[in-house]
Formats: structure tokens, sequence, C-alpha cells
């Protein structure tokens, strides 16, 4: 059943990186938004004449706390409808319309195989719910390794609080690579040697894949190429 469309009302914005920034919004008709660690809303913006022209899907960034707001991260594309009304129009105090949540790319359960949680940009949005989830939670877990490429340091989302979540989980690791800037401590490159380096073939393990098509087409393929199945592998598509 798809959920019905309410009135969201945006509470707080902030620059996240030079091209992305951090939305929270309150569903004001809910009480109690409740949704599972990686579903996404949808956005009807005024943008079009045809519905589904309007509509953009953003996975919730934040874990679900009992309250009535979610945060989301967007990205500034140039060019991009939706993304240019969001960051010219929205403000802090403005009314959007959004229904959800949807979507089926969430945490396995119970989670009884390695995780290996890839992503470009953006794509670190439902990662981020799951962890903070897990930690939250208690939630048992074999080895979690999130692989998250960018551009450079700059552009990294969540960086300190991915590296808390490190020290704060001992079965969870953190691998940030840049793929246009050399910084000691960091990966250089895309992220598909770095999943290629640590993946244990023959251990039972489970591939979540989120951002560009690009990144995932390829990754599908390498990871196959290492030995796992089309069905260790999960995508959320963005773009």
């Amino acid at each position: 059943m798809i959920p019905a469309w309410q009135k969201g009302i945006v509470k707080q914005i902030e620059q996240a990186t030079p091209n992305t920034r951090r939305f929270w919004i309150e569903l004001a008709e809910t009480p109690e938004f409740n949704f599972k660690p990686g579903q996404f809303v949808t956005l009807d913006l005024p943008i079009h004449e045809q519905r589904n022209k309007r509509w953009r899907s953003y996975s919730i960034a934040s874990a679900p706390d009992g309250t009535n707001v979610i945060e989301l991260v967007l990205v500034h594309l140039e060019g991009g409808k939706g993304s240019e009304y969001i960051f010219n129009e929205v403000k802090v105090g403005s009314e959007l319309t959004l229904r959800g949540p949807q979507g089926v790319f969430v945490l396995p359960e119970p989670i009884d195989k390695d995780l290996y949680l890839i992503c470009t940009g953006t794509g670190i949005a439902p990662f981020r719910s799951m962890l903070l989830y897990i930690e939250k939670h208690k939630v048992p877990t074999k080895q979690i390794h999130l692989i998250f490429g960018t551009r450079s340091r700059k552009n990294l989302l969540y960086e300190e609080e991915m590296k808390m979540l490190q020290e704060k989980l001992p079965q969870f690791s953190y691998h940030a690579t840049l793929s246009r800037e050399v910084v000691e401590g960091y990966y250089n490159g895309y992220v598909h040697p770095v999943y290629e380096a640590i993946a244990k073939p023959g251990v039972p393990s489970k591939f979540m894949l989120c951002g560009w098509r690009n990144m995932i087409d390829e990754a599908k393929q390498r990871i196959l190429m290492l030995g796992f199945d089309r069905k260790d592998i999960q995508e959320e598509l963005y773009g």
C-alpha cells in the first residue's frame, strides 16, 4: 500500500559540504513517523505540470527515533529541476508535500553475514540511518564495512560521525576513498579496489550498493568476479 501524501515543514537547513545540504523536515500530520532504516520518501515539487515529473525520491539519512522529524541530505545538481528548486526556493519554514516511507533497501534480518555498504556521494544516506540504528539498538551483526567514495576530503559527508561509530562499534570499519585528492590516511581512487581488497570470498557476505548507475553497474560485475553470487548483491540507484 502506497502511503498518503502529507505535509512536511522544513525545520532546519545546514550546509554539509560545498554542494550538499542537510534538511530536517517535520511531518506535521504524523505524531510519530516510523520507517525502516534505508527507506526513502518522495517529494512532490512544483516543477512540472505532470505529477510524475514533479516527484523526487530521497533516502532518509536519520534513524527512526520515535519523533516525526526526518533528515534528508541532498546534492545540488546544476540543471536538475528538483535540485535547483530545493536549493534556491526551500527555506526554514517552507512547506513540502511528501509521502513515505517506501522501499526495500533495508537491513537484513537477522544480520548473519558480513555487510559491505558501498556508496558514493549522498548515497551514504541510507547507510547512515542503518548504522545509527544498529548502534542505538545494539543490533547483533557480523563485520560491517562502509566504503564511501567521493572526490575530495571536503566532500566527505558525516565523516566525524562515522569515525565515532567506528570507535563505538568494534565490528564496524569505515573506509573513505578520494578520487581526486591524495590525503594521508585515506584511500586514493574509486571504491572498487577497496572492497576487492577486503572482501573475503567464501565468507557469507552481503553487498549493498547505493549511488549512481555507473558505480553500481561496475561494482556488480566486480563482485561477481570475486566469486560472490548475484543474490549477495542489493542495490539502490540514485539518479
